[in-house]
């Protein structure tokens, strides 16, 4: 038999329980940010050792119960953001980066608070996607055809992508026809400003997103008030995966 190769040897192999949560099945709507959020915090608590060889793809569909684009999109982001690192050849596969990716890590404080300030923006844009599908009407929609238009060419200039995505919702919550949930929407967006930009912005995850504003528009202009929630609540939910996965972890005072 033929000996195995130094990078054969370290194929992931958790103890029984770290592996059935690590790759327990995903059952969601948002399986692509489940997914990034599972390995993410997989890395980032050390279950996923620097190294580690991930599962093969079958096997890794199989145990997470997703389709194998869903995972190669979730395993590109990963990629793309530093925190894994894709190999070929014989002895090729997708590995744990040897360093996770250099993000300055949040504060205690802004830790502490970051579900809340999921919940509130859950709660502010909720409202914003059922009256918009109720309000909206087409000349306020244009400008947020042209914003999907501009972070679509803006996927590797995260800068330009974000300032664009804050005027999409901000845009939504004019095109709603309320004036306190502009306001609240704006102070909810500043607050995920904040906090997103303690983690990686990957061009697979940031195009993934822009779907959803796509979608979000297409209800809105349908007047579908049922599919805007749920796309809404998708696409909110997505992201509280995302910063679950890759918000670093704060560091302890005095030890670097």
């Amino acid at each position: 038999m033929a000996s195995l190769s130094l990078d054969e040897q370290r194929v992931t192999a958790l103890p029984g329980a770290s592996a059935e949560t690590v790759f327990a099945p995903v059952q969601s709507q948002t399986a692509f940010e489940e997914t990034l959020e599972r390995l993410g915090t997989a890395i980032k608590l050390g279950l996923l050792e620097p190294g580690d060889r991930l599962p093969a793809e079958r096997a890794l569909c199989r145990q997470l119960g997703i389709s194998r684009s869903t995972l190669r999109q979730a395993l590109t982001a990963l990629v793309q953001s530093g925190h894994l690192r894709a190999a070929r050849g014989r002895s090729g596969g997708t590995f744990v980066a040897e360093s996770p990716p250099p993000t300055e890590a949040p504060s205690t404080v802004l830790l502490a608070g970051w579900r809340d300030a999921c919940d509130q923006r859950l709660a502010v844009e909720l409202a914003v996607a059922v009256l918009a599908a109720e309000r909206a009407a087409e000349p306020a929609l244009g400008p947020l055809d042209e914003l999907v238009t501009a972070m679509g060419a803006s996927l590797e200039d995260f800068g330009a992508f974000r300032q664009a995505d804050v005027r999409w919702h901000i845009g939504l919550a004019e095109a709603a026809g309320s004036h306190r949930l502009v306001a609240a929407m704006t102070e909810a967006q500043g607050q995920m400003s904040d906090l997103i930009a303690h983690i990686a912005h990957p061009p697979e995850l940031l195009a993934w997103t822009n779907q959803q504003h796509a979608r979000m528009l297409t209800a809105v202009r349908g007047r579908d008030g049922d599919l805007a929630l749920r796309t809404m609540t998708e696409h909110l939910k997505g992201t509280e995966h995302v910063l679950a996965g890759l918000l670093p972890a704060a560091r302890t005072p005095g030890l670097g």
